[in-house]
């Protein structure tokens, strides 16, 4: 007679195939997802230098940016409430940890400036930021021309260019470009999806959201006479650099100090005329005593007169 082979026996888990906490954390973290700023890089994760790129800046590119954040003083935005990056590496999509560009200079509206030196960026990552920079300055050298003015083409499996960068990506509403070899200022202007190029009648361009302008100066900064790039205020003035402001503190230090010494000698005049005034006040009361002295010897009663 045939007889059917047993059923396999089931084995079954020991303490060993058991999971010793609870799960649920683990589900809930598959159902409900961390949030992206729990789990994106961070400026900590992400290098800050590229060894296979320049790491100093020319002397130009290295005292150019220090004028632009000297001078940008806005009458609306507090330096607390700005941040104001210099050769940062600037992190911009979610999807291409990898991706970043490296703005000559670049201004942030809203987003704090560090206040600690632990607290200071080591680059400025877009995720956790959640502002993407209002401002743009890429300042014009012969080996970055091309992608600085958008004619280079992207290639096949490469981050976008500069350009492209900040126009579709970051999507800055200003973007400015400076030659400093042709005396020549770029304005580009967010418009839609595509910057337009902004016709200047002069080197010169107002932001009214800073109530500031930013134009080309010829002068001597840091020792060094040339073109700068550098902020004005509403009447037309550049705004001073720290060492002008010095100086001009100073200036007015001595103003004041000329003027107090003036108020010093113009007090003392003053003293000196209220004594002659006394003095001749007393000799004339001496005269008029004699006067009166002699009238008396000779008889003549000075209560009749």
């Amino acid at each position: 007679m045939y007889q059917s082979e047993a059923p396999p026996q089931k084995n079954l888990p020991t303490m060993y195939d058991l999971p010793s906490e609870d799960i649920d954390e683990e589900l809930d973290s598959t159902i409900h997802p961390r949030p992206p700023w729990e789990t994106l890089p961070t400026m900590y994760d992400l290098p800050s230098e590229n060894p296979e790129e320049p790491g100093l800046p020319d002397e130009f590119h290295d005292f150019q940016p220090q004028l632009l954040r000297e001078t940008c003083q806005s009458p609306v935005y507090p330096q607390e409430e700005m941040f104001i990056g210099t050769d940062l590496n600037l992190y911009y999509d979610v999807r291409h940890f990898a991706w970043y560009k490296r703005p000559d200079w670049f201004l942030v509206l809203g987003v704090p400036a560090s206040e600690k030196q632990e607290d200071m960026r080591w680059s400025y990552v877009i995720w956790q930021e959640g502002l993407a920079p209002f401002l743009i300055v890429e300042l014009l050298s012969p080996g970055t021309e091309a992608e600085d003015l958008g004619q280079t083409l992207r290639s096949a499996n490469k981050p976008p260019t500069k350009w492209q960068a900040y126009e579709q990506y970051l999507r800055s509403p200003y973007y400015v470009i400076f030659d400093r070899y042709e005396n020549r200022l770029r304005v580009f202007q967010l418009l839609g999806i595509k910057y337009q190029a902004v016709e200047l009648t002069e080197p010169k361009f107002w932001f009214p959201e800073l109530e500031l302008g930013v134009g080309v100066w010829a002068g001597k900064y840091q020792g060094t006479e040339g073109l700068w790039l550098r902020w004005y205020n509403q009447d037309g003035d550049w705004i001073p650099t720290f060492a002008e402001r010095a100086e001009q503190e100073k200036q007015r230090a001595e103003e004041e100090k000329q003027r107090a010494e003036q108020e010093k000698q113009r007090a003392e005049q003053e003293k000196q005329r209220a004594e002659q005034e006394k003095q001749r006040a007393e000799q004339e009361k001496q005269r008029a005593d004699k006067l009166a002295e002699k009238l008396r010897a000779l008889g003549v009663n000075l209560d009749d007169i």
